[in-house]
Parts: structure tokens; C-alpha cells; sequence
């Protein structure tokens, strides 16, 4: 029995994050989402996995009672950005917050390192992530951002200048924010993640002090608090 309701709870969820997909233009279709999501649980440990699941499969469903917002049917092309630095440990890593009318709408990340990810002038704070469409029909994302004297600089091909499982986790984690997910379940399920990779563990920590600044009533001193002995540092 328990089976079976874990069953239906992965077809619920792979439904609802395929719909979202094909209305926001996304390039994941159902098998894809569905073999991303059995990645991802299956690198959890089985208890993790069924309290991760059922929370996913309530937040999906409940979503809309808590915050009312229409799920954008095409990804706009161009969209605001905030650019959050936080720490992993030594490493040093940059997200990049896609935003929908000031609220989260997907998420980047990546090393600060020239061979590895990207590497951004610490004055910049804001840009926007520009979706593009290559010669051969597929989509790829730029970050484009001022400088001080105004000149434009973009960073073209994101999703080739992170590390691919970090990307397909912030592609996941994308998915159930342009549902239009309260930022509150956001979090929760990004924090209930209990990884095998000690290093997954410590940057989906930083994801998740990245996303709770969007949150009002959440104070810096309260998030450090919080995530007093992580290892990690968010600096805007």
C-alpha cells in the first residue's frame, strides 16, 4: 500500500512539473522530468526520499491556497536579475535569481572560477538572464549586466559554464518555482534534501539562504542564526 501511494506520489508530481514545462516553454519534457526525478530520489536515502516526496506532492497540490499567481505560459525573454555570492565552505559560488515580477522564478548557480563557472565584478548585484534560440533550434540562457560606466557584458551559455548536476538540480528546483510554489515550501523542500555528495549538501544550503532573502519577515540575523556552523556565507 505504501508503494503504491509513493507510486502515485512521483506520477503526481511528474505530471504537474511536466504541465509547467510545456506552458513555460521549458526544454524538459515528461521523460525527461521523470528520469531527472528519479535521479534525484534515488540519491536519497529511502527515508528521506518518501518525506521529500509527500511534501512535494502536498506543496504541488496546496500551492494554490496560499499564493494566488497565474503560471506565466511563456517564459518571458528577458527577466531581472539579482546576483547572490554565497560560500561553500572554501569555495566560492554565485547564484543567479531570475525574477517575475520581483518575485523568484528560476535559479542559477555556479562556481566563481573562470575554468569551472563564471567570474562577476563584486560590484555587480543585478543584470538580467536573457533566453536565446542557437542556429539549431535548441535554447541556451546569457546573463548580461552594466558595469560602472554603463558598458553592457554578457555571459553567454550558462548551462555550460556549471557543473551539469548542479544545473539539472537548479533546473528541478526552477520547475516548482515557476509553478508558483510559496517560497516558504521552496525552502523547506530544498532543505529537507539529504544528498549522498557532501558537496551537494553544502551548495543546496547556500541555494536555500539565497532564496529565503525573497522572504518578508525573514531577517539576515535570524538566517545566520540559523545556519550557524553551515560553512556558508551569502553576500549580496
Amino acid at each position: 500500500m505504501q508503494t503504491e501511494t509513493k507510486n502515485d506520489s512521483f506520477k503526481h508530481i511528474a505530471d504537474v512539473l511536466t504541465q509547467v514545462a510545456a506552458k513555460t516553454g521549458s526544454d524538459l519534457n515528461g521523460e525527461k522530468i521523470t528520469s531527472l526525478l528519479g535521479k534525484c530520489f534515488q540519491a536519497l536515502k529511502p527515508e528521506d526520499a518518501s518525506k521529500l516526496m509527500a511534501l512535494t506532492d502536498l506543496a504541488l497540490a496546496g500551492a494554490s491556497q496560499y499564493r494566488n499567481i497565474e503560471v506565466t505560459e511563456v517564459r518571458p525573454a528577458v527577466l531581472e536579475c539579482d546576483v547572490v555570492r554565497f560560500q561553500n565552505n572554501k569555495e566560492k559560488w554565485v547564484a543567479l535569481v531570475g525574477l517575475l515580477d520581483g518575485y523568484p522564478y528560476e535559479i542559477f548557480t555556479g562556481l566563481q572560477d573562470d575554468d569551472e563557472g563564471i567570474v562577476l565584478p563584486k560590484t555587480v548585484t543585478h543584470g538580467k538572464i536573457i533566453k536565446q534560440m542557437n542556429f539549431d533550434g535548441t535554447k541556451r540562457y546569457d546573463f548580461q549586466f552594466e558595469n560602472k560606466r554603463g558598458y553592457k557584458t554578457t555571459v553567454e551559455g550558462l548551462s555550460e559554464k556549471f557543473n551539469p548536476e548542479y544545473w539539472n538540480y537548479a533546473k528541478l528546483i526552477s520547475g516548482v518555482l515557476r509553478y508558483g510554489m510559496p517560497l516558504e515550501h521552496v525552502v523547506r523542500l530544498v532543505g529537507s534534501l539529504s544528498l549522498k555528495d557532501e558537496s551537494i549538501n553544502t551548495w543546496k544550503t547556500g541555494v536555500e539562504r539565497a532564496l529565503k532573502k525573497y522572504i518578508p519577515g525573514i531577517h539576515e540575523e535570524d538566517d545566520n542564526d540559523a545556519s550557524e556552523g553551515a560553512g556558508n556565507n551569502v553576500e549580496p
